[in-house]
Parts: C-alpha cells; sequence; structure tokens
C-alpha cells in the first residue's frame, strides 16, 4: 500500500513513531516525520525530518503539505503519576495538537489519517471486556476523566471529518491497549507500569517497589503488534469505525513482575508493594473480535516473549554506555 507513497509521521522520535517509521520505510514509503525537542533516534535516507511544534497551525500546514497519508503518533502522555497529579495538564495541548493536524490534514487533502485513541475513553465495566460500541455508554472512569473526554472529544472530530461535512476525509482510529517494547519510555516518574518494572528488574533495584497492590489487571500489546494492526487499518478501514486492538488477555502487575523475574533470572528479588503511590482503574479489558473480524488482525507477539524482546532491547540500548556488571542472561 505505501510503497512510493509520501507518509508523514506526526511525533517521529516517539515511542510509536519510531517504530512506525521503521514499517513504513521497510515497505518503500517515502517517508517524513516531525521532530519536535527529541533528537531522530532512526537515521535513513528514506526519513525526512522537519522541525514541528504540532501546537502551531502553521508548523503542522507546512509539514503536511504534499503528503498522502498521515500516522498521528504525537501525543503529551505520562504514566500514572501525571493522570493523578495532574489530568488538566493533558487537555489543552493534546486537544490542540489533535485539532491542529486533522485540520491540516483534512486541507492538504490526504487521503487518509490514523488516530490513535485509548481505551481510557470507556466506561468502568468491572471485568468484563468493553466493545466499540459502549465507549459512550456513561463517563469514563473517575481517575481517567479528562483524559478520557479528551479521547472521546478527539474521535467525534474523526467522525465529522469522515461523516458529517460535504467534503470527506477518512480518520482512521484504533484503540490500543498498554503498548511496550522497543523505544518505549522507561523513566520511572513518567513511564508506564511496564517499562518501569523492566527497568528496575534490569538494574536489579533492591527492593523492587512496585506502585498499587499489584492485582491491577491489564491487556498489554506489543508494539510490532500494533504496527501490523495500523498498517492493515489504514490498508481497509474507509470510514470511522474505531477498533479495539489489543492481545484480548489481562495480566495482573504480580504476574507481569514474575514473567520479568523469571526470564532476567533475578532470584530472590525483595519486592515492596506501595498502595499509598498512584494506581488507576483496577481491571481494564476490551473484546478485540471486531479487529479480528474487520482487519484479519491477531496479536502474534505473546507477553513473554515481548517482554523477554523488552529487557533485550533496554539492556542493549540504555546500559551499553556505561558500566555495568549485569549480565546478558536473558531467557
Amino acid at each position: 500500500m505505501f510503497e512510493g507513497k509520501k507518509v508523514l509521521v506526526a511525533g517521529g522520535t516517539g515511542f510509536v513513531g519510531v517504530n512506525m517509521i521503521g514499517r513504513l520505510l521497510s515497505q518503500g514509503a517515502v517517508v517524513r516525520a516531525t521532530v519536535h525537542e527529541t533528537e531522530p533516534e532512526v537515521c535513513h535516507d528514506g526519513v525526512e525530518y522537519v522541525k514541528c511544534d504540532l501546537l502551531k497551525k502553521e508548523d503542522c500546514r507546512k509539514s503536511i503539505q504534499g503528503m498522502e497519508y498521515v500516522f498521528h503518533c504525537a501525543g503529551n502522555t505520562s504514566g500514572a503519576v501525571g493522570l493523578d497529579n495532574a489530568p488538566m495538564s493533558f487537555l489543552g495541548p493534546n486537544v490542540s495538537m489533535n485539532m491542529n493536524v486533522l485540520e491540516a490534514s483534512f486541507d492538504a487533502d490526504v487521503r487518509k489519517i490514523l488516530m490513535i485513541s485509548s481505551t481510557t475513553m470507556y466506561p468502568d465495566s468491572g471485568s468484563k471486556p468493553l466493545v466499540e460500541q459502549e465507549a459512550f455508554d456513561g463517563d469514563p472512569y473517575d481517575k481517567y476523566f479528562a483524559v478520557g473526554w479528551m479521547n472521546r472529544f478527539t474521535e467525534v472530530l474523526c467522525r465529522v471529518y469522515s461523516e458529517k461535512i460535504e467534503k470527506r476525509m477518512t480518520a482512521v482510529v484504533l484503540r490500543p491497549t498498554n503498548i511496550y517494547g522497543e523505544h518505549d519510555n522507561f523513566e520511572i516518574a513518567t513511564s508506564h507500569v511496564l517499562p518501569a518494572l523492566v527497568r528496575k528488574v534490569v538494574e536489579r533495584r533492591s527492593p523492587i517497589e512496585v506502585w498499587g497492590s499489584g492485582n491491577d489487571i491489564r491487556d498489554f500489546l506489543y508494539v510490532d503488534d500494533f504496527v501490523d494492526a495500523a498498517m492493515l487499518a489504514m490498508d481497509r478501514i474507509d470510514s470511522y469505525s474505531p477498533i479495539n486492538i489489543g492481545q484480548g488477555r489481562g495480566y495482573s502487575v504480580r504476574q507481569i513482575l514474575e514473567m520479568m523475574l523469571d526470564i532476567d533470572r533475578y532470584g530472590g528479588a525483595e519486592i515492596q508493594y506501595d498502595s499509598s503511590q498512584p494506581s488507576m482503574i483496577p481491571v481494564r479489558l476490551v473484546d478485540v473480535a471486531k479487529s479480528e473480524r474487520i482487519l484479519g488482525f491477531r496479536a502474534k507477539t505473546d507477553l513473554r516473549e515481548g517482554i523477554r524482546r523488552t529487557i533485550r532491547w533496554y539492556r542493549r540500548e540504555y546500559l551499553r554506555k556505561g558500566p555495568s556488571s549485569i549480565p546478558l542472561n536473558v531467557k
């Protein structure tokens, strides 16, 4: 689909953006990627990097002009601490950024734009996996209230561009579960739970501090699998039709940590669960039947293999430059 096509990756130095660029290059795309403050990780003749502040309309217009497809991978994100302590800090930047990118894409006559939404928009359903049609059935979970409504508003904008105006632009919307893998954010204070635990295990923290009780259950999705789903969606979706993307199975934080300790052979680790630290919804699961039916997508990387790859990458990329006695002994 993308061979020879002009494709913009907004957020080209972020976690998902870096992985998306690699896949697009392998498919022969002519890639342009926006850069804000972080230096690019992918250096390739096939990538044109443009300095861009997506909060500025003029920057968005210049970066998207002449593009045929847009993957909007940029966003102001954080882990539980940010959402718990300063939920409003995400609203303004993300709403403005999303509106600017959509408007600039529309004005540039792009064929399709991929928007990455979030399962935070769903109401609380207990342990029941949520289907796409339930996204607006009541308010989001209280701790996700602000970010959940932000994602809902963005999806409404996508529907407007896709359905509610005379000249239309297809906005493909995916709602991924917790994405993890290579190039993730491993800073303890701002990362999500899985990369934070990877860092603590690889660096042999003692004790390993875990925020919350460890009983929270999530569906974790390896980044390569998400990129697979994104490629399929851009190929096969031609209207506003949000799709959950995930493994279709939940794991508790305790199970994840036990798996990491076994994979990285960290026996006898001391673990401290701290319920005074921020944690989010106890259980968040989604139904993935639509992605299998419409896209033919099924995540192919099980959690153990994904964690093994992530640990290996973290050790190589983050620890190789400094002195370390940590052995490379991943099973």
